[in-house]
């Protein structure tokens, strides 16, 4: 991550608004030149958030259009896989093997953040492996051309991807990074965990102390992050992630859940058949499903 040390002077809030909006209808010189809905984002950045017009309005002039990325989010969805099939996609020698090392690498991190975040050392391990191949696959697109394609030119989520520029306009001020140099995902998503800008915003922490978060170079802030990330979304410490259980009767089928939020508990999957091999409360709100194939 590159660190600009004038980049937070570069956008410092301008005293005079007036006018704002139609300089930059006519200031654009990109491949959004003339874009409206540019214009009137650029003006809501300077009128809520104190960015400089003018600075918003050079970085704009760089950002490209990328039909790539808009082919990308407009594929249909894969179909559902079953876990027979999607297991070997993820749990290869090579991933095992890298994770090891990873663990090995940055062992006392993740005892750090185990111990102040509660979430395991391999359960942050897991999560930085499937999501980047521990720092392998991160995204070659600038996180500016993605977000304002996506933006701008994708009206299907036109107000997700809006808000997930300012919200990456906003840590780069923060971070005094320059916008442009940032890499992610064609969807936005950003560093080893794959942070979206609101995310990053939201859980991402320096966890080795150096002024800086930054989860694209330095694996301590992208550990300490994912635990981070766990932690405000509830984690508790101790308790069993998966517990396998027997199931009996004609009423098993009524407990499997239709999506991965919780929506029953315990107790009412005991009622229906469902014995856990672990001592859960009966009100612990659970997620049952049945893996189709291989363990």
């Amino acid at each position: 991550m590159q660190v600009v040390r004038g980049w937070a002077a570069r956008y410092a809030p301008l005293v005079g608004l007036m006018g704002i909006f139609g300089s930059v209808q006519e200031s654009l010189a990109g491949d959004y030149d003339g874009s409206p809905q540019v214009a009137q984002f650029v003006s809501e950045m300077t009128r809520d958030y104190g960015f400089a017009g003018e600075q918003l309005i050079d970085v704009f002039r760089d950002v490209q259009r990328k039909q790539a990325i808009l082919d990308a989010i407009s594929r249909p969805a894969e179909r559902v896989k079953p876990w027979k099939d999607y297991r070997p996609m993820f749990l290869t020698d090579a991933r095992v093997a890298r994770g090891v090392d990873f663990w090995r690498q940055h062992e006392a991190a993740l005892a750090r953040a185990e111990q102040e975040y509660g979430v395991p050392a391999q359960v942050i391990v897991s999560i930085i492996g499937v999501e980047t191949f521990f720092g392998r696959n991160t995204g070659n697109y600038r996180v500016m051309d993605a977000l304002s394609t996506l933006a701008f030119d994708y009206p299907q989520r036109a107000d997700f991807f809006r808000k997930e520029l300012r919200e990456f306009l906003l840590l780069s001020r923060e971070q005094q990074v320059d916008p442009l140099t940032l890499k992610g995902s064609y969807a936005g998503a950003m560093g080893l965990p794959q942070f979206m800008p609101s995310s990053f915003r939201a859980y991402a922490v320096d966890f080795d102390g150096d002024g800086h978060i930054n989860i694209w170079n330095d694996p301590d802030d992208a550990i300490g992050s994912v635990a981070s990330y766990f932690q405000r979304h509830g984690w508790v410490a101790g308790q069993p992630v998966v517990s396998r259980a027997d199931v009996r009767g004609d009423r098993v089928d009524q407990g499997l859940s239709p999506g991965i939020d919780p929506v029953k508990t315990v107790g009412e999957l005991r009622a229906l058949g469902w014995a856990s091999h672990d001592a859960l409360r009966d009100d612990m709100p659970v997620t049952a499903f049945r893996l189709d194939g291989d363990k």
